[in-house]
């Protein structure tokens, strides 16, 4: 378990504005792509990129002020890990991850808050959010669970999980909720080799017949009518009121796109510098080098323009008192799953066009290569899952999800 947010815990960034924090993620860009191929080595952050994180604040940029967090607007949950992402898209994938469950945090009892962020306000909170992949029933003062979840991004450097699980009466569903959970009631298993984000350290986590308090519990079934978060009592910013289910891949989203704005500055420098190995002629002089490079930005824009733009539209629904339908939530699952088809396409179309100085381990383009393919594997991102729902209720059908 990483040790630097307890060096770190007295920190207060509450000061911090939405115009610094991106200054800070911005000034790291030139670390972070020299620490990645580091990082990568390792299949976890480095702590001198760890170090670096918390030193800025930067997993605490949704934390309520008077915990010592920024608690920005939430257009921050696309840009701080966009600019994080330019430089590596692993270290981004674990602040988008980490700094987002401090928001969910603030929707659960504030007792839970007190035992977190009392103790330390840096600590770090991973999670294993698919429900199905957890069972809990319920016991005299909360819930008895158990479960196995795979991907749960930035375990070397958590101290807690934010886990899912159906709760059941027999074999029926009666609540779905997420649960805190202390690094000593859960197992990590070491299985994060893979194509690409490999510093990620998105290992999977199981626990058995563990107990959870009732007040380590928070509700996520949004059908329920009546349903609310008992942390919105002390934290009213309308920021904290937005569902994360809705917007889930767009913070993701923008680690991946800022990886692909990276590939692009690396594609750009390397052509600038670089005649062919066989003919001597420039390659910024190839029309169809053009035309590709071109073709990569602008798609990379487009996808940009559509996952950020939502988390724009989301902030201000909320901040003017509204709410979000189905069909609008089913919108952005769907912009933010064709937003990373665009980018991903891009990253293709340049590694391709790197030819045999693409196949190195030395290129930071193959990484990169990896890391958007990787990354865009996420079912967040999966067009066939993200688009067919939206397209049935634009038809004059119906879609319902406890979770949504």
């Amino acid at each position: 378990m990483d040790t630097n947010a307890t060096k770190q815990a007295a920190k207060d960034f509450s000061n911090v504005t939405y115009d610094e924090a991106m200054r800070r993620a911005r000034a790291l860009q030139p670390f972070l792509r020299e620490q990645a191929p580091k990082s990568e080595a390792l299949r976890t952050l480095t702590p001198e990129v760890m170090q670096a994180l918390h030193e800025n604040g930067l997993f605490r940029y949704f934390q309520p002020k008077v915990r010592g967090g920024m608690e920005l607007p939430f257009v921050a949950y696309f840009d701080i890990p966009e600019a994080l992402g330019r430089g590596d898209a692993a270290a981004a994938w674990v602040v988008a991850n980490l700094a987002a469950h401090h928001r969910s945090l603030a929707w659960c009892d504030p007792k839970v808050q007190e035992e977190i962020w009392g103790e330390n306000p840096d600590a770090g909170i991973a999670s294993g959010i698919a429900y199905h992949q957890g069972r809990a029933v319920a016991v005299e003062g909360g819930l008895e669970v158990s479960g196995e979840w795979n991907f749960s991004s930035g375990t070397d450097h958590a101290q807690w999980e934010q886990l899912a699980f159906i709760v059941r009466e027999g074999d029926k569903p009666v609540d779905y909720v997420f649960c805190m959970i202390p690094s000593s009631q859960y197992e990590v298993v070491d299985d994060w080799h893979t194509l690409g984000m490999r510093a990620t350290s998105s290992k999977t986590v199981r626990c058995k017949d563990v107990f959870v308090p009732a007040h380590r519990v928070v509700s996520m079934n949004y059908a329920k009518p009546g349903h609310s978060w008992p942390g919105l009592a002390v934290h009213p910013n309308p920021m904290y009121r937005i569902p994360i289910s809705a917007l889930g891949g767009n913070g993701l989203g923008g680690c991946l796109i800022g990886n692909a704005r990276g590939a692009l500055e690396t594609t750009i420098d390397w052509v600038k510098s670089r005649s062919t190995n066989y003919t001597g002629a420039k390659m910024r002089d190839f029309q169809t080098v053009q035309l590709r490079i071109a073709n990569a930005a602008a798609k990379i824009d487009a996808g940009a323009l559509l996952i950020r733009n939502d988390c724009v539209d989301a902030q201000r629904i909320y901040e003017g008192g509204g709410t979000l339908d189905m069909e609008t939530r089913l919108r952005y699952k769907r912009n933010s799953a064709m937003g990373i088809r665009l980018a991903a396409e891009a990253v293709d179309s340049l590694q391709e066009m790197a030819g045999g100085m693409g196949i190195y381990d030395k290129s930071p383009l193959q990484r990169m290569f990896r890391d958007m393919r990787a990354g865009a594997g996420h079912f967040s991102f999966s067009v066939d899952a993200q688009l067919p729902p939206w397209g049935l209720v634009a038809l004059g059908g119906e879609f319902s999800s406890p979770t949504l």
